[in-house]
């Protein structure tokens, strides 16, 4: 029996497809998922229809269903008028990946923890997982010297990822990770020996190691070269060695822009908890090159008094928005016409970097048929004040009576990119009042810019760990009636993920979060006694899986 998708786009294309089904269930292989027939065709229409969203479980469990119900029911020529209807009012299915260990290529360049990532792979597929996402991180594919780049380990590990029947999304990052070990190339690390200003600096004249000042990215610092030619030519490399799975395996290229790949300054340089934020962390304006740009910028102002220092009255790191008086409530420096003439310089900074890095990705990739992802932070700290502190330091002119995210939205949209964003799992009712924290609110502001631009926007969870409710918050925002989100990445696989008392809900959050757009009747029934029997091999699977990997 032939199986053809019928996608509804603007020109109607007609692929054929087929059930992949782990060995183990080598029994269900055959069966075929039914629709609707024409010209003796067996079709299905995946933009309308839910059918094929689920756990693996839940697709051939109703594949069994309809392929010994439908047949028989439909006439040949004609089509399910009852079902088509009801298949068009559901709302298309969010693309989930799982984010991979972010050392799962050692700095050493070699493939780590093979057999729990494979049996971790397995289960994910198992569960009807969409891909997978991975760190490439610069640091390790160009190391040793400028334009030598080693993509084999990657190429094995997309390899991996392939034959087990899952997508890839790609996470380019040009910084480093502490947490993993991860560096700066060494080669840029020897530059930043005798050139310390190629990082970003704070006021006490502290480096910040992990990725380049942008002030750096149109000065040729690198070996003669900018930094927006060194990324450029690490993505045209990219591009050209995973150019066979371009498209098919690796559906998705997510951009990094910064600190952890967010497009932000490095404001935050502490070891507090993941979940509160007391501090307002640091302007990073004292490198020597964006001390030039803000000289130049104050001199052009007619103010060259104002471009010679960042603000000398606002706090330290882990200090609160009233310990010094630039953030103050009332009457605050950032209210000043001084505190406008920094904060806009500050933020454009900011924006003039995503917008050359995100029109260079974009023109690099634009004619792969890939979705291209950039990440902003979700930095809700203080944002119930009106200075909004924690985001003004890390380039965000969010204040009370200005929209700083409308920018971010419309540049997005002029680069064609998607924004993804993080702290889907968090509420309000979990957030410190000292921080005066508003997780829901900064992302009901987010999602209100970038519905207005057109921006598409794919979510993340905050912590590894996950918090208390989580998942629930997470379908909250996922399956919210405003806007339509493309995909979500859960952070991340690892032990824990894997440990009987995380591993257990997830399974049962991706599960809620299909069935939450299944009609009733194409849920599974436990009378099919094939089905039955899938379903106990399917959750005896998942025990030994999880023994596995913990």
């Amino acid at each position: 029996m032939e199986v053809s998708v019928v996608r509804c786009n603007s020109q109607v294309k007609i692929v054929r497809t087929e059930l992949a089904i782990r060995d183990e269930l080598s029994f269900c292989k055959s069966k075929k998922v039914l629709l609707f027939k024409n010209n003796n065709r067996i079709c299905f229409d995946l933009k309308r229809s839910s059918l094929m969203r689920g756990t693996g479980t839940q697709v051939v469990m109703k594949a069994i269903q309809f392929e010994s119900s439908l047949s028989s029911a439909l006439p040949a020529g004609e089509t399910s008028t009852t079902t088509t209807r009801r298949s068009a009012e559901k709302a298309e299915s969010v693309r989930l990946f799982v984010g991979l260990p972010l050392d799962c290529i050692s700095y050493c360049n070699t493939l780590s923890h093979t057999k729990a990532i494979t049996a971790g792979l397995k289960a994910l597929k198992l569960l009807g997982v969409e891909g997978v996402e991975f760190p490439v991180w610069w640091g390790i594919v160009e190391r040793e010297k400028m334009g030598k780049y080693d993509w084999s380990s990657y190429l094995a590990l997309a390899e991996l990822i392939r034959d087990v029947g899952l997508k890839i999304r790609i996470s380019l990052c040009f910084h480093g990770n502490k947490e993993s070990g991860i560096q700066l190339p060494q080669w840029v690390s020897q530059t930043g020996e005798s050139q310390p200003d190629i990082y970003f600096t704070d006021r006490s004249g502290r480096r910040y190691k992990e990725c380049l000042s942008l002030a750096v990215d149109d000065l040729p610092v690198l070996e003669g070269k900018t930094a927006m030619q060194v990324y450029q030519e690490f993505m045209e490399s990219f591009k050209s060695s995973f150019s066979a799975s371009i498209g098919t395996t690796i559906t998705d290229i997510k951009m990094g822009l910064g600190p952890d790949g967010e497009l932000r300054y490095p404001s935050q340089q502490h070891s507090q908890s993941s979940q509160i934020l007391e501090g307002v962390g640091e302007f990073q304006c004292y490198d020597k090159h964006m001390l030039d740009h803000l000289k130049q910028h104050a001199q052009a102002s007619g103010n060259p008094n104002w471009g010679l220092s960042g603000p000398h009255d606002a706090p330290s790191y882990d200090q609160s928005l009233n310990s010094n008086t630039f953030f103050k409530e009332n009457g605050g420096s950032w209210e000043t016409q001084y505190g406008d003439f920094f904060l806009s310089w500050y933020s454009n900074q900011l924006i003039k970097h995503g917008d050359c890095l995100l029109s260079l990705a974009f023109s690099t990739f634009c004619d792969s048929p890939m979705n291209l992802l950039a990440k902003i932070p979700l930095l809700h700290s203080w944002y119930k004040t009106r200075s909004h502190p924690s985001e003004m330091t890390a380039g965000f002119y969010n204040v009370d009576g200005r929209d700083s995210y409308e920018a971010i939205a419309e540049l997005f949209a002029r680069n064609s990119f998607n924004v993804v964003l993080p702290g889907m799992d968090l509420s309000d009712e979990q957030q410190s009042h000292e921080s005066f924290s508003s997780p829901e609110l900064l992302l009901s502001q987010i999602k209100k810019s970038c519905i207005k631009h057109g921006v598409q926007v794919s979510g993340e969870n905050s912590t590894v760990s996950g918090v208390l409710g989580g998942f629930d918050q997470i379908k909250k925002n996922l399956l919210g009636e405003n806007l339509v989100i493309d995909s979500f990445t859960y952070q991340r696989m690892g032990a824990y993920f894997f440990s009987p008392e995380h591993f257990s809900g997830f399974t049962k959050f991706v599960r809620n979060l299909v069935q939450a757009e299944l009609h009733s009747d194409d849920l599974p029934t436990t009378q099919n006694k094939e089905a039955t029997v899938l379903l106990s091999t399917v959750s005896r699977t998942e025990k030994n899986l999880q023994m596995q990997v913990a």
